[in-house]
C-alpha cells in the first residue's frame, strides 16, 4: 500500500469540525486531486497525527472525519542556535532540521553577522517546515525561534538547557560533541555566522558554562556544521531507540 498524502493542521485547529482551509485545502484538491471518501493523514506538528476521511472537498477548504488519532513521545533533545546569516540556505537548513528530528532552531544576532534578525519568524519558514514533515512524516516541527540583541540575549534564551555546547573552530580538536544522552536531555548547540565569533562573544560563552567543542580539523560552512550536528545526533537517538 502507497503512503497516504499527508497534511498539516495548526494545532489549534485540531477539533471538530475538522476543515482543512487555505494553502493545505488546495494543495489537497487542486494538487493531488484528493476526492470525497478519501482517506488521508493529518498532523498538526506538535507530535499528533491521525487518519481522516474526506467527507467534504473544494477548491478552499475540506471537511475531514477523523478515523484514528495517535500522539507520540517526544524523544527530541537538539535545538541549535545559528548566527544570522544572509543566506540562500536558511530554506535547506530549516527543511533539514525537520528531517533530522531537532527539536529547535534558533537563529540569534551576532557581532559578525550579516544584516539583522528578525523580530519575529517569517511566514515562509513554516511553509518550508510543513514541506519537509509531509515529505519525510515527521510529526514534530522545530521551535524556531529568534534572538535580536547579542549573544548575551541568547545566553540568557538558554538558561534551561542541560547540556550548553559552543561549536568552536579554536576548540581543542578531539573535544567532539557528546551527544549519547540526547534523548534524555536537552541540548542547546551554539553556531556562529560565517564570520565566526568575535573574542568577546567567545568569552562570554566560555563564561556561562558553554563546553567548547570540535567538528573536526575542516573549516565548515555554517550549514555545514549544523547539518552535521543535526546527523550525529539523530544517529544517536536512533542507536538508543
Amino acid at each position: 500500500m502507497s503512503r497516504l498524502n499527508s497534511f498539516y493542521l495548526a494545532p489549534e485547529n485540531w477539533k471538530e469540525p475538522f476543515i482543512l482551509e487555505g494553502g493545505e485545502a488546495r494543495h489537497m484538491s487542486k494538487v493531488l486531486r484528493t476526492r470525497q471518501g478519501d482517506k488521508v493523514r493529518l498532523f498538526d506538528g506538535c507530535g499528533r497525527e491521525g487518519f481522516f476521511i474526506v467527507s467534504e472537498i473544494s477548491k478552499s477548504n475540506a471537511v475531514l472525519d477523523q478515523i484514528e488519532e495517535d500522539s507520540c513521545t517526544d524523544t527530541r533533545g537538539l535545538t541549535l542556535a545559528i548566527g544570522w546569516n544572509k543566506s540562500s540556505r536558511r530554506g535547506w537548513i530549516l527543511e533539514k532540521a525537520v528531517e533530522l528530528e531537532a527539536k529547535g532552531l534558533i537563529f540569534f544576532q551576532s557581532e559578525f553577522s550579516q544584516g539583522k534578525v528578525p523580530v519575529e519568524n517569517k511566514d515562509t519558514w513554516l511553509e518550508k517546515l510543513v514541506a519537509a514533515a509531509k515529505q519525510c512524516g515527521n510529526p514534530w516541527l522545530p521551535d524556531v525561534q529568534t534572538v535580536p540583541g547579542s549573544v548575551a540575549t541568547l545566553i540568557e534564551a538558554c538558561s534551561g538547557y542541560d547540556n550548553k555546547l559552543f561549536l568552536w573552530e579554536k576548540a581543542d580538536s578531539s573535544d567532539f560533541p557528546d551527544f549519547s544522552d540526547i534523548g534524555r536531555e536537552s541540548t542547546i548547540a551554539v553556531i556562529g555566522p560565517e564570520g565566526g565569533f568575535s573574542q568577546r562573544e567567545a568569552e562570554l560563552l566560555l563564561d556561562n558554562g558553554f563546553k567548547p567543542c570540535s567538528l573536526g580539523k575542516s573549516i565548515l560552512r555554517w550549514e555545514t556544521a549544523a547539518l552535521l550536528c543535526m546527523g550525529a545526533a539523530y544517529l544517536e537517538r536512533q542507536k538508543n531507540g
